[in-house]
């Protein structure tokens, strides 16, 4: 296998042991088990070639059938090993999705193996909610938020089960998940 195809298949593996499997996220297993979240890979170049990466999936999801692709998990491993400098890095996002006119249309979720709250320690569990093998970009259609919300219209719940969950199942729980990169982040470029 090739970085971008363990990248991705780590990815996946994250999304069905984490995600769907701690029901992390209530929605995420319909599109997974119906073939519907795109998998796409950007393992070089740092910030400059996420952007263009992620302009191409962004402009291929906004084109797309939603049967067919209703969602993108866009994986950089080797960019981006600091979570502040990510962090920084999505108002570039932010405003790519202003540029390509798809605010409201798009959201982008940011997911990174060093994700931390505001106010949490590094080491806090419930930080491992968006954490993912590498740095990750999750496109949306608002449209399957909106569906999603009037499915489930108490999201609050959800933040809350979810850091139950994770406080319940500790540190050497989610280790036992094996939800991590095969590959490291380290020697990728920060822009």
């Amino acid at each position: 296998m090739n970085s971008e195809e363990i990248a991705i298949a780590d990815t996946r593996r994250w999304l069905e042991r984490a995600v769907i499997g701690l029901n992390l996220c209530p929605f995420a297993k319909g599109p997974h088990v119906k073939g519907q979240i795109h998998y796409a890979a950007c393992c070089t170049g740092g910030g400059p070639a996420l952007l263009r990466a992620l302009k191409a999936e962004l402009q291929a999801l906004a084109e797309a059938d939603p049967a067919e692709r209703e969602t993108v998990l866009l994986v950089a491993p080797g960019s981006f090993d600091d979570f502040l400098d990510f962090n920084d890095f999505l108002g570039d996002a932010e405003d790519l999705l202003a540029e390509l006119d798809l605010e409201g249309v798009i959201q982008i979720a940011p997911f990174h193996p060093r994700f931390q709250f505001a106010g949490t320690e590094e080491d806090d569990i419930t930080n491992a909610t968006n954490r993912s093998p590498y740095p990750t970009l999750h496109l949306l259609r608002e449209d399957s938020i909106d569906r999603a919300v009037e499915a489930f219209p108490d999201a609050e719940a959800i933040f809350d089960a979810n850091m139950a969950a994770l406080e319940a199942l500790g540190v050497e729980g989610w280790q036992a998940l094996d939800v991590g990169p095969r590959m490291g982040i380290e020697g990728g470029t920060q822009t």
